[in-house]
């Protein structure tokens, strides 16, 4: 009698959750059957959907942001991890801020420039809830660009200053150069993007921004104390912690589906998983082929030219990610795993000092990625770029960033000035600039 008096009350809640299920199913069926965009003018499913997958890819691109922070903070000495990781807590603070409040507006505003965006009051035409997503999309891209450059700044600037150049990057810099590629609705389509210039990701509308701006601050900068001997031959200064600049770029791996397979900004045609199978492809090749040269070269798997090999690849296929194919995406990383470590040693043979390797990474390797995608073997059938508009894109892209961060730099440099003492640099920002050590013991090492 009991079994079967348990029995009606398994049978009886199992029809009652059946029913609670079947009813809260009801409304996300309805909604499926729905078009996107309903007779009623609202957003559909499909579109939240899409929102919510560009939300997404945002949050996988700001954690990249940890990515970029490991990576540089363990390539410099303990005395300075401090020093690194604030510049990587401003670029967000200040990119965040800026780039909502000026460059957004200049990148994508309406007829006139439309700083300060509130998408509730003006939306630029699209659902205010879609243009919320979008902006916290371009914002991390912002805050990218702009914490590329600190690590080639790194151990001997002065962290206020950098404050000033974070701001100048997020809210003008790469505003301008991304309003040429990607659009601005102001005056419609950028120039470049008139011309048939493809960069899907940001090869060149982000990293080689960063890279090239990179390159003019590490000029104007010179060399770190003991860099490099009166003879021209360079001394290694080895970062502190390669294991935390491995996190950092296991990190920045992960992130880069949303950077890539995110800048869909939709989920309709399925393509986000093609594009994200190719973002690994790629860095598999980087990280392989920097690991064998090095081998081959030097005779040892060196860590650090792997780790730049793998950030090689993915920088390398950033701009080609919806237009190859998985082979045209490992060759590509391939070559960009090659390519970084030529460039590192041609950038440390004319004494210019970049710690982490930010100049040949991003800006080197950004500019073959965008060549890349006028080479139609890497390319899906017809989907190959005109080479005339890609060569015009990295061209324009680095003649205006580096000649304009140089001038930035120059004035900085003549104003307030840009670099610490002598006697701070060789004890170390952090105590100096932040007043506190990372380490108990810390040291030059």
């Amino acid at each position: 009698m009991k079994r079967q008096t348990d029995e009606r009350r398994i049978l009886r809640s199992s029809l009652i959750a059946g029913f609670v299920v079947i009813s809260l199913m009801a409304p996300l069926m309805t909604m499926a059957q729905e078009s996107a965009v309903p007779v009623d003018g609202s957003a559909g499913l499909g579109d939240h959907v899409n929102w919510l997958w560009t939300c997404v890819a945002a949050f996988l691109v700001f954690f990249m942001q940890a990515g970029f922070a490991f990576v540089e903070a363990g390539f410099v000495r303990a005395k300075n991890l401090i020093n690194i990781m604030m510049k990587n807590y401003a670029d967000l603070f200040i990119g965040t801020l800026g780039y909502w409040a000026i460059g957004f507006g200049i990148m994508f505003s309406g007829a006139v420039f439309e700083f300060f965006p509130n998408p509730d009051v003006n939306s630029f035409g699209e659902d205010p809830n879609w243009m919320y997503a979008f902006l916290l999309f371009q914002t991390v891209f912002a805050a990218t660009a702009a914490t590329i450059v600190s690590g080639a700044m790194a151990e001997r600037t002065k962290f206020g200053v950098y404050l000033i150049f974070s701001l100048f990057m997020t809210s003008i810099v790469y505003p301008i150069s991304g309003s040429w590629a990607w659009g601005s609705l102001w005056h419609g389509n950028g120039w470049l993007e008139r011309m048939g210039f493809v960069d899907f990701a940001g090869s060149t509308v982000v990293h080689s921004v960063g890279g090239w701006a990179a390159l003019a601050a590490a000029i104007v900068l010179g060399p770190r104390i003991g860099k490099f001997n009166k003879d021209g031959t360079s001394n290694p200064i080895m970062g502190h912690n390669l294991g935390m600049a491995s996190l950092g770029v296991f990190i920045l791996w992960l992130g880069w589906f949303g950077f890539n397979a995110g800048s869909t900004t939709s989920m309709d045609d399925g393509s986000f998983a093609r594009i994200a199978l190719l973002t690994s492809l790629s860095a598999a090749a980087g990280g392989l082929t920097a690991m064998m040269t090095n081998w081959i070269v030097f005779k040892v798997p060196d860590l650090s030219m792997t780790m730049n090999g793998v950030l090689a690849g993915l920088v390398s296929i950033t701009a080609g990610c919806y237009t190859m194919t998985p082979a045209g995406a490992i060759m590509v990383g391939a070559v960009g795993g090659v390519l970084v470590i030529i460039s590192i040693l041609l950038v440390d043979k004319v004494k210019i000092d970049d710690p982490v390797g930010a100049v040949s990474v991003h800006g080197v390797c950004g500019a073959w990625a965008t060549f890349a995608c006028a080479i139609p073997l890497f390319c899906r059938p017809g989907e190959a770029a005109p080479l005339t508009a890609q060569l015009a894109g990295i061209g324009a892209v680095f003649a205006y960033v580096f000649s304009v961060s140089l001038v930035f730099f120059l004035v900085l440099k003549k104003t307030v000035g840009l670099r610490v003492s002598r006697k701070e640099e060789l004890a170390g920002l952090d105590i100096f600039e932040h007043g506190g050590t990372s380490y108990l013991f810390s040291s030059d090492e």
